[in-house]
């Protein structure tokens, strides 16, 4: 099962096309941390609940950075030949501490580059989309090239282009600490950095089943302690920290006497009794914890001109106030519950969101509209968005959502600087808010510009886009603090 949901989550942050959403989006709006955000407190609970009574199998099944490092460690399993020589360490309680009290704060004060850096499944969706989905979509435009010789179109092809250098760096930093720490000491991020996993950890201290080593029949091989990979098994003290268990099984099926059995809490004086490892009872905890959890729950534009010349690349112009995607209401809304997981980013067909550099809002997804432009009729992003920073939204409420409003630049204008005829932003304006007037009001020959009408326009960025003028733009859209129905 944990396969079953590692591989979905991937997929999801694979597929450039969203289509997948329908089928396998619940299995990020089942993420704890986004549940929490989206205040979907049914989720919420019932994970907290599933903990209580199962132990931190959220960590071994559901969560996709949990389930990476246990393929991680099984790849150096497999490189050891066989053999894991984990051993128990000592709780880092007060480091455990320390990040929860940071993330909390973060969380309290919208910081929202700290979240995003502490948040496991945005860290694990970083990697795929940063690291793995260039790949992929490569992958998809040689098979694209393949079917339309054979006269086919089952795949259409897409770009391969660096959205954020500072996002990037952050994924290969993540991928490589994680890595190297799963690969030498399993489940370390888990139980000394993860907010969530320290969270999840004061519940499964008290859960109602958890494993228990009977002492009569233990025989001090200490085979469990070298194969947990989360270094929670004290073999000579014969105890278990089940704070940090992540309730794998892994030293149950290790155990050649039998001396671990995955039972229901009792009083540390029965904790001795002899009893057989269930089989049967293992397979009703996985069958739980899935069906709990299931329950709660193209265009690019053309870089020739006529295929004559190449035409050159537009650049970002400076924004006062970043824009924001429609449905995330503000850009406090999209500080305080974004985790930068970069999903929308993934799914956003017209190349339209990118990750932030700003310090604060670092990762975190903001517009703009070299690219393409966030077209009308497309909610992919608020469709996906399982943490709530981007509310889900109807294409008729999306056609009225203000998220900015366009601002003519005269210097750039091509009508006053080369003399010809344009109206671009005004013939492809959506919302018929741009009117070409003369430059001169007492000649009705002279030049005609954009006048904007900053109460209709949505700030959809087609003008921005579709403005001939390069490297930048006569005309631009500037983001709005607050978003309003018009």
């Amino acid at each position: 099962m944990a396969l079953f949901f590692f591989l979905g989550i991937t997929a999801l942050f694979l597929d450039f096309t969203g289509t997948l959403h329908a089928w396998l989006g619940w299995m990020a709006k089942v993420q704890f941390l986004p549940a929490l955000l989206a205040l979907h407190l049914g989720i919420v609970v019932a994970l907290l609940l599933l903990t209580f009574v199962l132990g931190r199998v959220y960590c071994s099944v559901v969560c996709p950075l949990g389930v990476m490092q246990d393929v991680v460690s099984g790849i150096a399993k497999i490189r050891k030949k066989g053999r894991n020589k984990y051993s128990y360490s000592a709780p880092k309680t007060w480091l455990r501490i320390a990040v929860m009290v940071v993330f909390v704060l973060a969380l309290l004060f919208g910081v929202g580059s700290l979240v995003a850096l502490l948040a496991p499944y945005s860290a694990y969706g970083r990697i795929v989309s940063g690291l793995f989905q260039p790949a992929y979509i490569a992958a998809n435009n040689v098979l694209a090239g393949l079917a339309e010789r054979a006269d086919s179109y089952a795949f259409y092809t897409a770009d391969v282009w660096m959205k954020s250098v500072a996002t990037l760096v952050v994924a290969a930093v993540t991928l490589v600490v994680i890595a190297v720490l799963a690969w030498r000491n399993g489940r370390t991020y888990c139980n000394t950095i993860c907010p969530v996993g320290s969270l999840l950890g004061l519940v499964a201290r008290f859960s109602l089943l958890k494993p228990v080593i009977d002492r009569s029949k233990c025989n001090g091989c200490r085979l469990c302690e070298r194969n947990c990979k989360a270094a929670c098994i004290d073999a000579k003290a014969h105890k278990i920290d089940y704070s940090r268990c992540v309730a794998c099984m892994d030293c149950i099926d290790k155990c050649h006497k039998h001396a671990i059995s995955y039972a229901w809490r009792t009083k540390a004086g029965n904790a001795e009794k002899n009893e057989k490892v269930d089989e049967s009872r293992r397979a009703f905890v996985t069958a739980t914890a899935v069906s709990t959890t299931s329950a709660i729950l193209r265009a690019q534009e053309k870089t020739v001109d006529g295929g004559l010349a190449v035409i050159e690349d537009k650049q970002i112009p400076e924004r006062k106030t970043p824009v924001t995607p429609p449905g995330s209401l503000s850009a406090k809304n999209m500080a305080q519950h974004c985790t930068a997981c970069q999903l929308c980013v993934s799914v956003c067909p017209n190349g339209v969101l990118r990750p932030s550099t700003d310090l604060m809002r670092l990762m975190q997804p903001e517009s703009s509209y070299e690219r393409g432009y966030c077209r009308p009729e497309c909610t992919k992003c608020a469709d996906v968005c399982p943490a709530g920073a981007i509310r889900p939204i109807t294409v008729a409420e999306k056609s009225s959502i203000q998220i900015g409003h366009a601002v003519w630049i005269k210097k750039n204008c091509i009508p006053l600087t080369d003399g010809v005829e344009c109206g671009n932003c005004a013939r492809h304006c959506p919302a018929g808010a741009i009117q070409m007037v003369a430059s001169d009001a007492d000649d009705d020959e002279s030049p005609k510009i954009p006048v904007v009408n900053t109460e209709k326009c949505i700030g959809c960025g087609a003008c921005e886009n579709l403005c001939p003028a390069r490297p930048f733009s006569a005309i631009y859209v500037e983001g709005h603090e607050v978003h309003r129905f018009i």
